[in-house]
């Protein structure tokens, strides 16, 4: 069996927004069953509400940050959030956190914040770079 293809995926839609989270997941999830690689996921726009750590969807609607957290650390796969788009969304990590004296920081582990130039590098190292779009 030969080895599967690199992904990079790309979501800008919100969680509760829009489908593109979910959707994201659940290709995702596929793409790790026929034994492909994901290479990161890059969150950029109003997707970076899922590496937020304060959300807390109703008891009964689906935790989706909780649940991209879960498939990024159980598949080892790297998140980032784009700086850009997440400082001004209010979601920071600790060096941001100190860096703009702020009183706390939210990133949700297991992403990281990171500039465009870690969407340019899965563009390059990828096989294919999906992006699901939230709806405008």
């Amino acid at each position: 069996m030969s080895p599967g293809l690199s992904y990079t995926l790309v979501i800008t839609g919100a969680p509760w927004s829009s489908q593109a989270p979910q959707t994201a997941l659940a290709f995702a999830q596929a793409l790790i069953a026929a034994g492909h690689h994901i290479d990161r996921v890059f969150l950029y726009g109003e997707g970076v509400h899922l590496a937020s750590a304060l959300s807390t969807p109703p008891s009964d609607e689906p935790d989706w940050p909780g649940q991209w957290a879960d498939f990024l650390a159980d598949n080892q796969t790297p998140g980032v959030a784009c700086i850009a788009s997440a400082l001004r969304r209010g979601i920071v990590d600790q060096g941001e956190q100190a860096r703009y004296e702020l009183s706390a920081n939210n990133l949700r582990q297991p992403y990281q914040i990171a500039g465009l130039g870690e969407w340019v590098e899965g563009n390059m190292k990828s096989d294919r770079v999906i992006y699901f779009h939230g709806s405008h």
